[in-house]
């Protein structure tokens, strides 16, 4: 059993409304980890990926974001097995890459197979009706609007309820937006990787959800001496911990979804959710992230 933390509670996050109805914690729970090495097959603890899944719930999390393609379908029997029936909990999940083997990730965005990915998840899951579908990515080899007109065509059929986009541009968004509204964004985005700010920006403007992936990769800034370092030793916190509050705090619409097999692991990142950074903190640390990003990008 994992030690227990009463004083630690996701929901000190705060909440954030997806669609105009489906209100969640801000810090969410990401599936992928609940799998094995290379997101592939059953995860090498099978009992420490459920206990995980168990104390999130425990800690106050309600968002939870999987994809059919991790494992693939084994994070998404795992839920099922271990959290339904889903009583207070909103699981999002994706479609639309294809598994070939650990870290191989394609992406097939004919019409029947966003289909047949939307049936299959609702049947792996034990849902009427999926609470937010994302597309994992939009298929460049297939026309836009054939992989947005089925989408919009199983909204309106009552198998999904809101739809959410993946890796996308503003432009992309928009586009989407003509076939239906979209609720929530999940692109890549951290304190040293910003290639997405516009789409935040955008996010914001629109009240849409940003679901930022890989929120806790801190590059450079995990370094000894770095910004973060020295305001989790001064905070008596890890690194995660700051890095997750400064995400919380970005922006009002931002929904982190870190995510591991370990509950030590999710107890760490849940304690980043009650730690309000001061506004020096905040700016040290967004000056050094997008400095880092700067570099990076300029190579």
């Amino acid at each position: 059993m994992p030690t227990q933390h009463p004083d630690l509670d996701a929901r000190t996050s705060g909440r954030f409304t997806i669609g105009g109805d489906l209100e969640v914690t801000r810090l969410g729970f990401g599936a992928m980890r609940i799998t094995g090495p290379g997101i592939w097959e059953q995860p090498r603890d099978l009992d420490g990926a459920k206990q995980t899944l168990r104390r999130a719930v425990e800690l106050g999390i309600d968002f939870i974001d999987t994809a059919d393609s991790y494992g693939p379908f084994v994070s998404e029997d795992l839920i099922a097995e271990v959290l339904r029936p889903y009583k207070g909990l909103v699981i999002a999940t994706k479609g639309g890459l294809t598994r070939h083997g650990p870290n191989i990730w394609r992406p097939v965005g004919r019409p029947e197979y966003l289909r047949q990915c939307v049936l299959m998840s609702l049947r792996r899951l034990g849902l009427e009706r999926i609470d937010l579908w994302q597309l994992h990515r939009v298929d460049p080899k297939v026309p836009e609007e054939e992989q947005f007109g089925v989408i919009a065509d199983m909204q309106r059929e009552g198998l999904i309820r809101h739809v959410g986009l993946s890796e996308v541009s503003v432009e992309t968004i928009q586009a989407a937006g003509k076939h239906f509204p979209v609720v929530s964004v999940q692109n890549r985005f951290n304190l040293v990787d910003r290639k997405s700010e516009d789409v935040l920006e955008h996010c914001q403007r629109e009240n849409i959800g940003f679901i930022p992936w890989a929120p806790l990769d801190g590059g450079a800034l995990a370094r000894e001496g770095s910004a973060l370092t020295e305001i989790a030793k001064d905070r008596g916190t890890g690194p995660g911990q700051v890095a997750l509050a400064w995400m919380l705090r970005r922006s009002p619409v931002m929904l982190p979804i870190p995510g591991t097999g370990s509950p030590s692991h999710l107890e760490e990142n849940v304690a980043g959710a009650s730690l309000q950074l001061s506004d020096d903190e905040a700016a040290r640390l967004d000056a050094q992230g997008a400095e880092a990003w700067k570099k990076a990008s300029a190579r």
